[in-house]
This record gives C-alpha cells, sequence and structure tokens, in this order.
C-alpha cells in the first residue's frame, strides 16, 4: 500500500520560509503589479456579470452624476 505522499515544491518552501524567520511573510515578496491586475480583471468580471437593468441604471446614475459635477463645479 502506498502511504500518505509528501508534497515537493511551493509546500517545502513555505516551512523553510517559515522556520527559518522570514519576517512572518514565509520570505516571499509581494508582486503588487500582479495584484493590481488581478483586482482589476476581477472588478471586470464582476461587472460583466451582472443583468443588463442593472448595467443600464448604473450607466443612469454615473451620467447624472457626472452632470451633477460639471453643474456643482
Amino acid at each position: 500500500m502506498i502511504g500518505d505522499m509528501v508534497e515537493y515544491g511551493n509546500g517545502v518552501s513555505q516551512v523553510s520560509g517559515q522556520a527559518g524567520g522570514g519576517g512572518g511573510g514565509g520570505g516571499q515578496t509581494v508582486d503588487v503589479g500582479a495584484n493590481v491586475v488581478h483586482t482589476i480583471g476581477h472588478t471586470v468580471d464582476q461587472i460583466a456579470a451582472l443583468p443588463p437593468h442593472i448595467l443600464i441604471i448604473a450607466a443612469v446614475v454615473i451620467l447624472f452624476g457626472l452632470l451633477f459635477l460639471k453643474r456643482a463645479f
């Protein structure tokens, strides 16, 4: 019989980074550019998933908001 298999690769690097005192982050760097791109892509996906009548209402609200700002300033 085959027992539980050990995962090599990312799991090992995370454990060794924590054991080495990587400053709480496991010694990993934060890729800010990838996070920004992921956030923008997720936002676009969320907007694209909205029903058409909600998109029309949102467009009308944004239009009236812009007209209000133009008149206010």
